[in-house]
């Protein structure tokens, strides 16, 4: 016999209908059911804002799983302590909260200018691969400075191996099954790991740390004392993809938004006049400037989240939103319907980027902007991307008109499997005439 407060279950939702088209699904349960509903028995999704928001931040009823991209590798001291993870998240923190970047822009900038730079012009170009190569080189030198030339090679294969390992197969094995993508990983892994390794144990020997999200990590806390090497090498090979993994999805969707709506753009590049000719002299006042960029940018965000879908689990039984949710249920938050919730967006399929200028639409209202997540284990490095997407998007802006393919049949596809994404997005960049814009 059903509970009667158990959540409304989609009529004709299951697994089969969920694979075949999710986001489609996913909007479905939203309108028909409400806030929460029910895909499988056991399996929840949490659509609208306010649920969202009350799973991420109750971390006791609904803890976040560990990640199965870049588990801890084993060795002879054991697995790094869960008290010891904190503190290298901590640590990793310190050089990744706002106002750190904000210090960092200048680099940020040079790293970014460097796309529009590559950018063959006046022809259609497989995009993605060109701004993921350059965001790589942008996030692992902020992660580890004038070592960046030295990982970078094997950041590009951790970034491979992902790939390899989260593409759809028609079997789910177990955790424990050593499948060839499961090895691919974990030689990687060893790989970036042994290129590490001696890069911290020579900056602690020399005591030169380093200013960079590296050295936050190799500086004692007066709490807890130095991060054991450990700790710090578990947890980096995550980070460093992270860096450009997900960035990368989103500037996917901002430049195609860019070629979609010519007058953004146009704004956007005359906003994109008044940064510094040289970009290593851009500054947070310049960042700052960047209004009406950085509210398209929350706007393609709003209505493609990068990470559109996050699991939770329930290890006890609980409530949410007036329902009862038994223990080990999983619980899936979905920021993509919840952006769409008419309630906290009017218009909400409307691509709008003028809410985010208006006081009523502030990103820090509770469940209203949850591309980065929110709550304890929200993204960490979202004041990063917000950065790069940023100035990466007026750079882009400033320099080109940018187009789609002609045709009736879009040049890319859309895929949601792990995380909203553009593959085989093709887009033509011309230069915009004499002075409308130019960098350089």
């Amino acid at each position: 016999m059903g509970r009667v407060n158990e959540p409304p279950r989609l009529p004709e939702g299951n697994f089969a209908a969920w694979s075949r088209d999710r986001l489609a699904l996913a909007r479905r349960g939203s309108d028909e059911c409400g806030d929460v509903w029910q895909l499988e028995p056991g399996v929840y999704v949490a659509a609208t804002a306010g649920p969202c928001e009350e799973v991420l931040h109750r971390v006791q009823d609904f803890p976040k799983p560990p990640s199965p991209l870049f588990p801890p590798l084993k060795r002879a001291g054991g697995a790094s302590t869960s008290e010891e993870r904190a503190h290298a998240r901590a640590a990793r923190m310190r050089g990744l909260r706002p106002q750190a970047v904000a210090a960092r822009i200048g680099e940020i900038a040079s790293g970014t200018v460097r796309f529009a730079d590559q950018w063959p012009t006046g022809r259609d170009v497989e995009i993605l691969p060109l701004v993921r190569s350059v965001l790589a080189e942008v996030g692992v030198r902020y992660l580890f400075s004038e070592d960046a030339p030295t990982l970078l090679p094997f950041a590009r294969q951790l970034f491979v191996a992902r790939e390899v390992l989260v593409r759809p197969t028609r079997w789910v094995w177990p955790g424990w099954v050593p499948t060839p993508a499961r090895r691919f990983r974990t030689r990687q892994q060893v790989a970036f790991i042994n290129a590490l390794r001696p890069i911290v144990r020579r900056r602690r020997s020399s005591g030169r740390l380093g200013d960079d999200v590296l050295g936050q990590m190799l500086r004692p806390s007066c709490r807890y004392g130095p991060l054991p090497e450990g700790a710090i090498l578990d947890t980096l090979p995550g980070v460093t993809v992270a860096t450009f993994e997900t960035p990368s999805r989103a500037a996917g969707w901002i430049l195609l938004y860019l070629a979609r709506h010519p007058r953004a753009a146009d704004r956007i590049a005359a906003e994109a006049a008044l940064l510094p000719a040289d970009a290593a002299a851009t500054t947070s006042t310049h960042l700052e400037r960047l209004q009406y960029t950085r509210a398209l940018v929350r706007e393609v965000l709003r209505l493609h989240p990068p990470s559109w879908l996050l699991t939770r689990r329930a290890p006890r039984r609980t409530q949410l939103a007036d329902y009862t949710i038994d223990a080990g249920s999983t619980v899936l938050v979905c920021p993509y319907t919840a952006h769409r919730d008419a309630r906290e967006h009017p218009e909400p399929d409307r691509f709008r980027p003028e809410r985010w200028l208006d006081d009523s639409c502030s990103p820090a209202k509770p469940g209203v902007f949850l591309a980065f997540g929110t709550g304890p284990h929200s993204c960490e490095g979202a004041a990063l991307a917000m950065a790069v997407l940023t100035v990466l998007t007026a750079q882009t802006a400033h320099r080109y008109h940018l187009s789609e393919p002609p045709g009736p049949e879009p040049g890319y596809r859309v895929t949601t499997f792990e995380g909203l994404a553009t593959p085989g997005l093709h887009l033509r960049a011309t230069v915009r005439g004499r002075g409308q814009s130019c960098l350089r």
